[in-house]
């Protein structure tokens, strides 16, 4: 689906430009058209639709949900802000285009299901030279090589993602209780199917091992129960988010080297966040106060870790947070972490605590959303590269976005895997603009390459993108501006009975 948002600065289009099946007649992205409309054929299933994952022609189902969940997220915490720019019907519709997609890759309608679909299309490995989504470069409209489409019957983290996103967004969608209750009725199928069969995904789909592999499970558990709970307000969900030995599971009192960074695949700093809002917002007490109170307390913990002055993670010389280590493609985590950082401020605004604990000392909210606005500057141009990672942004932005369908000419064709190779290797930029696609960013050292087929510096996803537009829409507004307090509680009951009524007046 293409459509943009006009998010503080700058009009956002993005890789929503990488909406797969047939596209809406209010489309406005001209180079783009109907595509992928066979997807699930061979395997006698209707997968038409969905977001493609990056650069390539594939529907990852992993980071896919999660996408949907934070946007989710970000629209729950922020509507009226996403309202005030006139984009809370556009954000809506992506969301939208996601979860309709999601309620195809299983049986919505049953009460229990045995298999969900979690990818389609193909990565291979390196060096493969059969007919598929990495080693073809041609337009998602020109795509004529056998699709395949891959389904898990053992899959806790893909089908736990997949409740929190369904579960997330039938909060956003409340107001059209139909949908929302269908989203909930999906959610509490995925959810217990993934604690039923348990299993990580790439054991059923080893083809996105290499591309989107997933670590564990139960940070998924802690994650999706939380989106449950408060999509029904279901108690036994939260029994389970809190739970002591799944917390432990998860990882839960850190020590293992990506603690505190929420991303993807590592989903406990989301949730320990987002559970620490309930616990300072909703006091809900026993037996869940223990592990709530540690998840606050870790939470505290983490954002202090984001701050430079402890150098926890590393920073780069022109002042990028190293997330991942140094690794690639490193702007995704940046832009997931900074959202949280300010979101986490403004929840100290929402409770009245001007202040949080990093060890002996007491440190102010500014400072979080500080750190977080630093981050997204450097993301929009303030770096020694002196270029905006995002594309239409600004003067200097990067021309030569990886991406199948910007980097070949409308009414061109592509047909024939190799075909596009001359438009994926030529020096000239794309021809169509990628409006407001957030790509993979610069290496350690703060240099990045404009190089279309490096992937590594200039492939945007749509999970990075969606992190970037939760981060400028928690900035965006001033700093006085902050969260929704009551909709994500919308469904969650009181913990406290009501006081009784007084009694009747006292009469001689």
């Amino acid at each position: 689906m293409a459509v943009c948002l006009t998010l503080s600065m700058f009009t956002y289009c993005s890789v929503w430009t990488n909406g797969a099946g047939r596209l809406p007649r209010h489309n406005n992205i001209s180079w783009r058209g109907n595509s992928a409309l066979k997807d699930g054929s061979l395997q006698s299933v209707d997968l038409v639709g969905g977001y493609y994952d990056a650069g390539d022609n594939i529907k990852f189902g992993f980071p896919g949900a999660f996408t949907i969940t934070v946007l989710s997220w970000s629209v729950i915490e922020y509507s009226a802000k996403y309202a005030a720019m006139g984009e809370l019907d556009h954000v809506k519709e992506l969301i939208k285009w996601g979860t309709d997609y999601m309620l195809k890759t299983f049986n919505a309608s049953a009460p229990s299901i045995d298999l969900v679909w979690g990818q389609v299309g193909t990565g291979g490995i390196p060096g493969d030279t059969t007919p598929n989504d990495h080693y073809c470069w041609e337009r998602p409209e020109d795509m004529d090589y056998e699709r395949a489409a891959y389904s898990c019957g053992a899959c806790s983290d893909l089908a736990a993602e997949m409740a929190a996103a369904l579960a997330a967004a039938s909060i956003v969608f409340k107001d059209n209780r139909a949908y929302s209750l269908k989203l909930v009725d999906g959610a509490t199928v995925l959810f217990a199917f993934a604690r039923d069969r348990r299993g990580r995904y790439v054991k059923a789909i080893p083809d996105a091992e290499t591309y989107y592999n997933s670590t564990g499970y139960w940070d998924e558990f802690i994650w999706g129960a939380a989106w449950m709970y408060f999509a029904t307000g279901n108690s036994t969900y939260l029994k389970l988010a809190t739970t002591e030995g799944i917390a432990k599971h998860a990882g839960a009192s850190g020590g293992w080297k990506f603690y505190g960074v929420f991303d993807w695949d590592n989903k406990l700093t989301g949730a320990q966040v987002v559970l620490t809002r309930f616990f300072k917002m909703m006091s809900p007490g026993f037996p869940y106060e223990n592990v709530l109170n540690q998840y606050k307390n870790e939470t505290e913990l983490i954002m202090c870790s984001y701050l430079p002055q402890y150098k926890v993670f590393n920073q780069t010389a022109g002042g990028m947070m190293e997330f991942n280590y140094g690794a690639p493609q490193p702007l995704q985590y940046v832009a997931a972490n900074a959202f949280l950082a300010a979101l986490y401020a403004d929840y100290l605004s929402a409770t009245s605590a001007p202040v949080w604990p990093c060890g002996p000392n007491f440190l102010p909210k500014k400072v979080l959303r500080d750190f977080a606005r630093s981050q997204i500057n450097y993301i929009l141009g303030d770096n020694p590269a002196k270029m905006s990672y995002v594309v239409g942004y600004r003067k200097r932005y990067p021309i030569r976005v990886h991406h199948r369908g910007a980097s070949i000419p409308r009414g061109r064709t592509s047909r024939g895997c190799t075909t596009g190779y001359k438009y994926r290797d030529t020096k000239s930029p794309n021809p169509n603009l990628l409006v407001g696609a957030m790509v993979a960013g610069p290496d350690n050292r703060d240099r990045f390459a404009d190089i279309r087929y490096n992937y590594n510096f200039t492939e945007p996803t749509i999970a990075g993108n969606a992190c970037l537009v939760a981060a400028l829409v928690a900035l965006s507004g001033g700093d006085d501006k902050g969260v929704d307090p009551n909709t994500i509680f919308s469904a969650v009951p009181a913990f406290f009975p009501n006081s009784p009524p007084p009694p009747a007046p006292w009469r001689p």
